[in-house]
């Protein structure tokens, strides 16, 4: 409590690591701004999990003929909406300089497109999973904004406050993704019938119930970005600029080269991860329904509640990161506790069971009398009948590696692509990040459609295994590389006779002086230079 008596003292006072740079108000306008980006980052991500354990019972009320084939489509359209919008978002914000406009725009698409999902139900029903489709892919495309709230985040954060300020916001995201099936669960005892409204014609059920809160926070996030709560406060460019000694902020950043490689590299790295993450969440519950023969009411009550404890394993992780980095080496981090802890997430997951997995036949759904028939679709899945089950076991365990190397691969990644980046203007390139993060989304449905469906469970998995120690082999090559580039040139300062600097550049290389008092010596650096 003292330590916190005293840091108060020191920010009313005006003594922050920042004085320099800007004034207590401005500090406190910055701080507040990146705040309501955390809050925006977990708003968008939310919008995309809240559902996703409700898609699969809800598109299989409203259309049972649709399959599971149709389900990875309405699935992958959020993603594909985000991919398309991300760049175009990230220019967007980078031409006009500003992040209001652009966020205020998405924030209305959002809520409205969101309020569409919760009203399926007045859409005709002959084409009603092709409205749920479009009502996802505007989802997503309006969830677009996230590259322009990395971007805001990485030029409203000095060198310093980067990891901090990218691991909330990375939290922010995990607990998004995570706790957005926890909220589903929440609502779960509202049942497939629910209350009705409007004579009927639309329900508040365990489906709808979802797209509503994602309304009501979408709309509290567009009143927080108005004038009167959000003020833009960049620092990263000024920062760098009186660093440099640099004229503008263009040249500062135009000093330094960009490394494609290591860029590139963590671009891929960000969609691998992703890939694996959102194929598990995407997979979860027709996953356990066909290997534990869990209803539709059981797998989103057990699926929501093992997904709240993975986002209480996040949160543990979260907090070990920032001592993490005092004592190890960010790459160090992302490699061992990231990568290879997905690594071992995925072999986990690969069946042991002695015997396949309860049967679920066409003839049994035929003479189940309107009751729910449980178990594996053989007919639809034909390696039912010979592939081992997976055990409860291996779900808890594997999703467990899962809820610890996803947090701390995700954020320390975004990290280092921040920092590699640099001070120069950052929209495009955290599109292009974000894309990646949605291109995943898109091809892990796509992959539940034709690798899961066909193939089954050791194909999927075997699959990812391979695809994240790939991946992680490749970080440890480029590892040398994954650091923040330097100045190409420094600049010479002018030497003053009547105070010379202790430091002189010559021609690219630093020598250290001693203090100069007389004249003659000044002189003599002069002639130096």
């Amino acid at each position: 409590m003292e330590w916190l008596r005293n840091k108060r003292r020191q920010r009313n006072a005006g003594v922050y690591k920042t004085a320099d740079l800007e004034t207590p108000m401005e500090r406190r306008r910055r701080w507040w701004s990146v705040r309501i980006v955390y809050f925006t980052m977990f708003i968008m991500t939310l919008g995309f999990s809240i559902v996703i354990t409700g898609v699969w019972p809800f598109l299989d009320k409203l259309d049972p003929h649709a399959g599971k084939g149709f389900y990875g489509y309405v699935v992958a359209a959020n993603p594909l909406g985000q991919m398309i919008f991300s760049p175009l978002f990230g220019y967007w914000c980078n031409k006009i300089g500003s992040v209001r406009i652009p966020m205020l725009t998405s924030l209305a698409m959002f809520t409205l497109s969101t309020s569409a999902y919760s009203l399926l139900e007045l859409f005709p029903s002959k084409h009603i999973k092709y409205w749920m489709l479009a009502s996802r892919f505007l989802v997503g495309a309006s969830s677009a904004n996230i590259a322009v709230v990395r971007s805001y985040l990485s030029s409203a954060t000095t060198f310093r406050e980067r990891t901090g300020a990218v691991s909330m916001l990375s939290l922010a995201q995990v607990l998004g993704f995570i706790l957005g099936p926890a909220i589903q669960t929440a609502v779960s005892p509202l049942g497939d019938k629910g209350i009705p409204f409007f004579g009927g014609q639309v329900h508040l059920n365990m489906y709808t119930a979802a797209g509503w809160v994602n309304v009501l926070l979408a709309a509290i996030n567009f009143i927080l970005f108005l004038p009167c709560c959000f003020q833009e406060q960049p620092i990263a460019a000024k920062e760098a600029q009186k660093k440099q000694g640099t004229a503008s902020e263009e040249d500062t950043w135009k000093s330094l080269n960009l490394d494609y490689t290591a860029v590139w590299s963590l671009v891929l790295g960000f969609f691998i991860l992703s890939f694996n993450f959102v194929l598990l969440e995407t997979l979860a519950m027709p996953l356990v329904m066909d290997q534990f023969a869990w209803t539709k009411e059981e797998s989103i009550k057990y699926m929501g509640s093992l997904m709240t404890a993975g986002a209480v394993v996040a949160l543990v992780t979260f907090t070990t990161l920032k001592p993490l980095t005092k004592r190890f080496d960010e790459r160090s981090i992302m490699l061992y506790g990231g990568f290879f802890l997905m690594v071992v997430g995925r072999i986990l997951h690969i069946p042991w069971g002695d015997a396949p997995p309860p049967l679920k036949t066409e003839a049994m759904i035929a003479n189940a009398n309107n009751q729910e028939v449980v178990g594996c679709p053989v007919d639809e899945q034909p390696w039912c009948a010979f592939t081992p089950a997976m055990t409860i076991t291996q779900l808890f365990l594997g999703y467990f590696f899962t809820s610890v190397g996803y947090p701390i691969g995700i954020t320390v990644i975004q990290t280092l692509f921040s920092k590699i980046l640099g001070p120069r203007p950052q929209g495009v390139w955290q599109g292009v990040m974000t894309g990646s993060g949605c291109a995943s989304r898109v091809l892990g449905p796509v992959f539940l459609s034709y690798i899961y469906v066909k193939l089954g469970t050791v194909w999927t998995f075997s699959l990812t295994t391979v695809m994240m120690a790939l991946c992680c082999l490749w970080m440890r090559l480029i590892y040398s590389r994954l650091v923040p580039p330097q100045p190409t040139n420094t600049p010479i300062p002018l030497i003053s006779s009547a105070q010379p600097p202790r430091v002189i550049v010559l021609n690219g290389s630093t020598a250290n002086r001693a203090e100069e008092k007389d004249g003659k010596a000044a002189e003599e650096l002069q002639a130096l230079q």
